[in-house]
């Protein structure tokens, strides 16, 4: 048995026994707590209510309801909060430095509540990109019975007949620099891309993580695709509070549920749904909390074997709601399971293996155009292509979704920072044939490896997507899209080779060979490494100080807890 198994004891118990509990239960008395709760497993329900995003600015009302759920379950639930950042508006400022750390505050945050107050069980409700991940990394840290509820997707803004979201507004802004439309039609775009509660509509990042976790076992079969304003978002939350309570008593803790033949199922919808490039880092993280080896060759391994089969956005046409009304991420999971490509043995938080549960999801509805039929896929393999080379010894990640082309050369147009790139497009210095370079943008050069979602979208917005490339140690919005390779890896505060390149260096880009490489000779290569002077931390006191000190590398999930000793 997991010795957090051994350990743990029903908090109820604790509370309960001895006079020296008598404070802890007049405390708990203030709160609500009878002579009866006291003898039933205290249940937490972590909530990222917050009104700085629509992604989460629901989810109060969901909190309540799973809070409900777990007492008529026999629990004594407790709510309690932690944070969300939007990346929406953090991006293309220094806001973005806190988005990525915002993801160990989440996984530090419930941790530490549910430790400190000795709960028994959670339920973790998430909405905006982080959040899912953050609040998957503290139960695989705790191995406490646990369920995981998604607030849900947006549903697509309507501008002229067609739909839109937050992605079309930043690339009106490349519209609007490149003079294609005016303040009046840029305003419109404004005012209609997000019409009301819900996480960003296309396979996103807060999509792609929530498909991954339905796939992972982790949350209620259905979850992950019902969007955040359907009436049975509720009943899922309520049903999360039931199931914790049942896990508890079954004695189903998530090490049960996270395994890595799960992790390899949650990879594989990624690769199917087209996701993004963020799942490499929050799949890593939220192994390494569970205690599963994974690594970027296992994303490879899985990626030759599944194929890209989701019409959706950002290089697709359709959105999360579309696939809801097709049948789903259930509808999904089930035809690949029909074909091999999913393991059926691996438990869920149903209490039920995948194979059970899918064996009543009904199929993807006739005449739907989100899926393509297997045999017919928009790409024979996973569009999220792990590169290695002189470049990026570690690793670096492709996103191939959408692209006419596998194979890309260029002359490096180098700039150490996103503002300094950002004027580049702005003033026409980016030119077909060049690959736009953005360093000293990694999880402790950024520090917190900024997304470039803006300079993607301008990109496009400028008629040059798929002309250039762009290469970082960065990363990138679940929304940006165009011939694009982040997550370099070391990066260049760590004196990684992308930290020694220099202005017309010739860069080549290869997925079909899985090569990223940069021309220059060994003499060449050894001489700027010893020239290379490592950069002093950007802040030096506060979170991103701490972040940056303690960071790993993307290649590892960019976490915090690792090798500490």
């Amino acid at each position: 048995m997991d010795q957090s198994k051994k350990d743990l004891r029903i908090n109820s118990k604790v509370i309960s026994e001895g006079v020296n509990r008598v404070p802890n239960r007049s405390m708990l008395r203030a709160v609500g707590f009878t002579d009866e709760d006291f003898k039933k497993p205290m249940i937490g329900i972590a909530s990222t209510w917050s009104e700085v995003t629509p992604c989460n600015v629901h989810i109060d009302r969901l909190a309540r309801e799973a809070k409900n759920g777990a007492r008529d379950n026999g629990g004594a639930p407790m709510i309690f909060n932690t944070i969300t950042v939007s990346d929406g508006i953090a991006m293309g400022h220094e806001g973005m430095f806190y988005s990525l750390p915002s993801r160990e505050v989440i996984a530090d945050s419930i941790e530490t509540v549910t430790n400190a107050e000795r709960l028994d069980g959670i339920v973790a409700i998430g909405g905006c990109d982080k959040t899912t991940p953050g609040c998957l990394m503290s139960i695989g840290r705790m191995n406490i019975p646990s369920v995981y509820v998604y607030g849900g997707t947006i549903q697509p803004g309507k501008l002229n007949g067609e739909d839109i979201d937050i992605v079309s507004s930043f690339e009106a802004v490349g519209k609007y620099h490149e003079g294609q439309i005016n303040d009046e039609e840029l305003h419109k775009v404004e005012c209609n891309a997000c019409p009301g509660a819900g996480a960003c509509g296309g396979m996103y990042t807060a999509n792609t993580m929530a498909s991954a976790v339905e796939a992972l076992g982790m949350s209620i079969p259905g979850s992950s695709s019902t969007p955040a304003v359907n009436d049975y978002k509720e009943q899922e939350c309520k049903q999360a509070g039931e199931l914790v309570v049942d896990l508890l008593e079954k004695g189903i803790y998530p090490r049960d549920i996270m395994t890595k033949e799960a992790f390899e199922n949650a990879i594989t919808v990624v690769m199917a749904l087209g996701g993004s490039t963020n799942a490499f880092l929050h799949l890593l993280a939220m192994a390494h909390s569970a205690g599963v080896d994974l690594t970027l060759d296992d994303f490879e391994r899985v990626r030759q074997e599944v194929p890209h089969i989701a019409d959706m956005k950002p290089s697709g046409k359709y959105v999360m709601q579309d696939l809801y009304e097709s049948g789903g991420v259930p509808a999904v999971m089930k035809l690949l399971h029909e074909n091999g490509l999913l393991n059926g043995d691996c438990l869920t938080v149903t209490g039920k293996t995948v194979a059970e549960n899918l064996a009543e999801a009904p199929a993807l509805k006739e005449g739907q155009k989100v899926i393509l039929p297997l045999d017919k896929p928009i790409k024979p393999n996973g569009p999220l292509v792990v590169l290695k080379g002189n470049l990026a010894p570690e690793g670096a990640v492709a996103k191939m979704s959408g692209q006419k082309i596998s194979r890309f050369e260029g002359p490096a147009r180098v700039y150490d920072s996103e503002a300094e790139a950002t004027k580049a497009i702005v003033d026409d210095e980016i030119k077909e044939g060049d690959v736009l370079v953005i360093r000293n943008v990694g999880p402790r050069g950024g520090p917190g490896m900024p997304e470039m979602l803006s300079i993607t979208a301008m990109i496009v917005g400028k008629g040059l997507g798929g002309k250039v490339a762009l290469l970082t140690d960065g990363r990138f919005s679940g929304g940006s899209h165009g011939f694009v390779i982040g997550h370099v890896a070391p990066e260049a505060a760590l004196g990684g080779p992308i930290g020694i390149l220099k202005e017309g260096d010739t860069i080549t880009i290869d997925s079909d060979v899985q090569q990223i490489n940069f021309d220059v000779s060994d003499e060449e290569f050894k001489r700027r490494k010893q020239e290379w002077q490592k950069p002093a931390l950007k802040y030096k006191t506060g979170i991103l100080a701490k972040y940056a000190k303690l960071v790993s590398s993307s290649a590892k999930g960019a976490v915090t807890d690792a090798d500490l000793e």
